[in-house]
């Protein structure tokens, strides 16, 4: 137990205490508001634990609870994602090109590839457009391909896919996107074929067919091209994106995941 003692000429002397519990907290609050702060503020209290679970600085067992309290006193949190709520009501049918139909728990890479696309902008007043297309492998959501173009094209489709291939090698999954016109074009859908995999495509107006994948973009603008300075120039959002998407495949570990992070999953498979 550590004493302080304060007392100045004409006070009257005061004693304060601070116990082992409290400097272990107090530590323990430095590394939450740390790995909070590394990670741009944007995670929340599971993936902060995962980091401490990891941290070689903290050596003795820290609970969800722990976290979430100490959060609470920091008064720092994760922003959440709205959810998204679809225009048209889901009808009880089977369309048979829904191979996947929403099973998105696979237990090896290159089983389930998603596809889809997003927009980003650049520019002083953020006036230029750009799609940023992407493989996501569901096994540990890992983001296996990307490309930016200025608009989405079976063109940029096949170059995404070709990518993943090269990275994956002779693999077979279940490919899923959504009815696009690039998605639904004889030359992404020709070279798919080459490769032997099994096509799926959402359900019109179904968006959570695909949610990891909507769900992954969701978080990759939020939590990073939300939380930087809005890119000038073609030059820095190129940069941006690279190392956004670097961040969330190398570093963004997560207790899904066994504390791991996406590449790190993915890897200890393959």
């Amino acid at each position: 137990m550590i004493y302080y003692t304060t007392a100045q000429e004409g006070d009257i002397r005061v004693h304060r205490n601070v116990t082992d519990w409290g400097i272990r907290d107090n530590f323990l609050t430095g590394r939450v508001q740390y790995w909070y702060n590394q990670h741009h503020q944007g995670i929340g209290s599971t993936k902060i634990l995962s980091n401490l679970r990891k941290d070689p600085a903290v050596t003795e067992q820290v609970t969800l609870k722990q976290v979430k309290r100490i959060m609470s006193k920091l008064g720092i949190r994760c922003q959440v994602r709205q959810k998204k709520h679809s225009r048209i009501k889901q009808q009880e049918q089977y369309l048979q090109d829904n191979v996947l139909n929403q099973r998105f728990s696979v237990n090896q890479p290159n089983r389930v590839w998603l596809a889809d696309s997003t927009e980003l902008t650049y520019g002083v007043n953020g006036q230029y457009k750009v799609r940023l297309s992407g493989a996501l492998d569901l096994y540990g959501r890992h983001l296996i391909a990307h490309k930016l173009s200025e608009t989405e094209t079976s063109k940029a489709k096949v170059q995404v896919f070709q990518r993943a291939f090269n990275f994956a090698g002779d693999v077979h999954p279940v490919v899923h996107t959504d009815r696009g016109s690039a998605c639904t074009s004889g030359t992404f859908n020709n070279f798919l074929a080459q490769h032997e995999v099994t096509r799926s495509m959402s359900r019109p107006g179904m968006p959570y067919d695909n949610a990891p994948m909507e769900r992954w973009w969701n978080e990759f603008k939020l939590r990073w091209i939300d939380r930087h300075a809005k890119p000038v120039t073609y030059k820095e959002l190129v940069a941006l994106v690279e190392e956004g998407i670097n961040y969330f495949n190398q570093l963004d570990c997560s207790p899904a995941r066994n504390d791991l992070t996406p590449a790190e999953y993915w890897n200890e498979a393959v």
